[in-house]
């Protein structure tokens, strides 16, 4: 509906189709909504779920050495304090 009236769909429209736009929006559409012209909401598809998170992706893909915890050598010390 919205490529029906150009780039943007205009208040007095967006209220007279609402149900419609919604409609679009679930299906992935993003329409712009327009007052005097001028765009100025967007009406975008939510997603009802957030992908999920895999544990465990990057197991073997990353080494931490033995001494990650231990101090800074004072020369990087130094660098981080502009000495």
């Amino acid at each position: 509906m919205a490529d029906a009236f150009g780039p943007f769909v205009n208040v007095h429209t967006a209220k007279t189709h609402f149900s419609r736009l919604l409609d679009e929006a679930a299906a992935g559409a993003e329409i712009v909504i327009a007052k005097a012209g001028k765009p100025v909401a967007k009406l975008v598809p939510l997603n009802a779920q957030a992908p999920r998170r895999r544990l465990g992706v990057l197991a073997g893909k990353a080494v931490v050495p033995e001494d990650f915890d231990q101090p800074l050598p004072d020369w990087v010390l130094d660098a981080f304090e502009g000495r």
